[in-house]
């Protein structure tokens, strides 16, 4: 396939973009794939902050680092996204959220667009220019639309000047299938 499927395109986003001692996010820890993923990219000098708000995800985070020997390049916060200012205090080179329910857990914990959007502003600030904001948006499940509408709503929003916007999305698959917004700073913005 020639097509990049969603989670393959926004995995090369990252690596396109990430270089050896990075500091970089991970806004929805999850089952710390991403995480893993992150802190293969920044090496021994980088720094992964891994945030979500259920300790099951930070546990499981934690593990799959343990099990590659990787736990020294990231910090894994049970805190929920929003509050990334209060622990990066250094530019960011990338970011990444996975919107949506922790996989195989509780449907009814989700992420929820004020939050989300809360922490796409407060990464913002700290992104570096030319650094990168992966957003991978599932909305099949309830609460989901909401979000990716909202969501939608607020990134089409930011003026072009300073951050360039791109939807990468199968436009002829069934069910809700997840897609990828990637917003690339382009110069520093008084962003309130």
């Amino acid at each position: 396939m020639i097509l990049q499927r969603v989670l393959q395109y926004a995995q090369q986003l990252l690596k396109d973009n990430i270089k050896e001692g990075d500091t970089v996010v991970d806004a929805t820890a999850g089952n710390g794939h991403d995480t893993l993923f992150l802190a293969q990219l920044v090496g021994d000098e980088g720094q992964v902050y891994a945030f979500d708000v259920q300790k099951e995800a930070v546990d499981a985070t934690l593990l799959r680092l343990l099990d590659h020997g990787l736990e020294h390049r990231a910090l894994v916060l049970n805190k929920g996204h929003e509050e990334v200012t209060q622990f990066v205090h250094k530019p960011v080179t990338a970011a990444i959220f996975n919107l949506g329910y922790l996989p195989g857990s509780n449907h009814d914990i989700i992420t929820r667009p004020n939050t989300t959007i809360q922490a796409i502003e407060n990464i913002l600030k700290l992104l570096k220019v030319g650094g990168l904001i992966v957003l991978v948006i599932y909305h099949g499940h309830p609460g989901g639309k909401e979000e990716r509408d909202k969501v939608i709503d607020y990134v089409s929003q930011l003026p072009q000047k300073y951050v360039h916007v791109l939807k990468y999305a199968f436009l002829n698959q069934q069910n809700d299938p997840p897609f990828v917004i990637a917003l690339e700073k382009m110069k520093e913005h008084p962003i309130q």
